[in-house]
């Protein structure tokens, strides 16, 4: 069994309040589930308006199945409406 969880420290630049930061993370956290079959959750930052890390994790058995996964997921953070990646790490257990 392969597990690996990604994690992205993000600036949510336009954000003016928590509702607006939340409205960004509920979509990306969507469309991490729906795209890549991903447990995703908000793992830190969480009381700062323009920053945010989302973490995803990913378990299979071959490990070119969850690099693909990983790879998706990370395209679809780059790609996000209104966030911007800041950093990024893998870690595989």
């Amino acid at each position: 069994m392969i597990i690996a969880v990604q994690s992205w420290q993000l600036h949510i630049e336009a954000a003016q309040s928590l509702k607006d930061r939340r409205s960004v993370l509920q979509r990306l956290k969507a469309a991490l589930r729906r795209e890549c079959n991903a447990s995703v959750a908000e793992t830190g930052e969480q009381d700062l308006w323009q920053r945010a890390e989302i973490s995803c994790a990913v378990v299979g058995s071959d490990r070119a199945v969850v690099e693909g996964t990983l790879r998706t997921a990370d395209r679809l953070v780059a790609e996000a409406d209104g966030a911007r990646v800041i950093d990024t790490v893998v870690n595989w257990l």
